[in-house]
């Protein structure tokens, strides 16, 4: 699209010089001479072809047009000066502000960012837990771990982790009086979704079993709450291995049978491209990929 805009010296004089209702006010805050102000209003009134101020005892008055393009120029270069004192900000900022998945944050990120602390102790990382997508342009984040199909127009994307999905549950749910020893085991116990029926039914689709009633057990719209569940009470959820890992390892969970699903989604980390280059965005981004790399 071809904007239709005057040169931005001349914008910047009209518009201090209709903040002030002076040019000699108005040349003192832009540090050039008064005349240098008169020409560049001139100029864009030449530009507009209207006038923009009356001349009145030595000073200035808007005129109708003057006083209906000056509003919108103002905000405009307030929008400008706001954007631009941001940015400085987040760019000497010693702070990292991560957008993340709650669930992610609690399961997987947090337990390890002690190793980011090490490597790098003058980056204080700002977990901002949220589970709609980051607005860039409206929000004060740095990066965002998202998890989806990595289609993110405009952003800098880095896969982070593919899912493989599988049933867990207490270690005494599995060696209880209904032991769970075949999928078929499942038709005794209470199921707990993570992603509402859908889940379920595909993955006993998978491993050949009818019978096993879907439509049964709590929804929950956090995995990290659903894994909690499933180690305090007796069901059996459809886990994320990557969220899973910690609770896998430490014995709290165990996984159920040789079936596994491959998720439709995965995990990746995304920043705009403009600021991908920033060194604390730089040092995060390479920390969190050495980090997968590990997993």
């Amino acid at each position: 699209m071809t904007r239709y805009l005057p040169r931005l010296n001349a914008l910047r004089a009209f518009e201090a010089a209709a903040r002030h209702l002076s040019i000699t006010k108005a040349a003192d805050e832009l540090a050039v001479t008064q005349a240098a102000v008169s020409h560049q209003v001139k100029s864009l009134e030449e530009f507009l072809g209207t006038k923009l101020f009356n001349r009145v005892n030595r000073g200035l008055v808007l005129t109708a047009d003057g006083q209906t393009y000056w509003p919108a120029l103002s905000d405009a270069f307030d929008g400008i000066d706001q954007a631009t004192l941001r940015l400085k900000s987040a760019d000497s900022s010693s702070t990292l502000t991560v957008s993340v998945l709650s669930s992610f944050a609690a399961r997987w990120l947090v337990p390890r960012l002690g190793r980011f602390r090490e490597l790098h102790p003058d980056i204080d990382v700002l977990i901002a837990p949220k589970d709609e997508f980051v607005d860039f342009q409206r929000e004060n984040v740095d990066v965002g771990i998202r998890y989806g199909r990595g289609i993110y127009p405009g952003l800098r994307t880095d896969p982070l982790l593919e899912e493989e999905i599988f049933p867990v549950c207490s270690p005494a749910l599995r060696d209880g009086s209904n032991p769970l020893a075949d999928p078929i085991n499942l038709i005794n116990h209470t199921l707990l979704h993570d992603d509402g029926e859908a889940g379920w039914r595909q993955w006993l689709l998978a491993a050949h079993v009818d019978g096993v009633d879907t439509t049964r057990g709590p929804i929950f719209t956090d995995s990290s709450m659903s894994l909690q569940a499933a180690i305090e009470g007796p069901g059996v959820v459809l886990a994320r291995g990557a969220l899973a890992k910690a609770d896998l390892e430490s014995g709290k969970l165990v996984r159920l049978f040789d079936v596994a699903l491959l998720a439709d989604h995965a995990y990746f980390l995304v920043c705009p491209e403009a600021t991908a280059g920033r060194p604390k965005v730089v040092a995060f981004r390479d920390w969190l990929l050495d980090e997968v790399r590990r997993t």
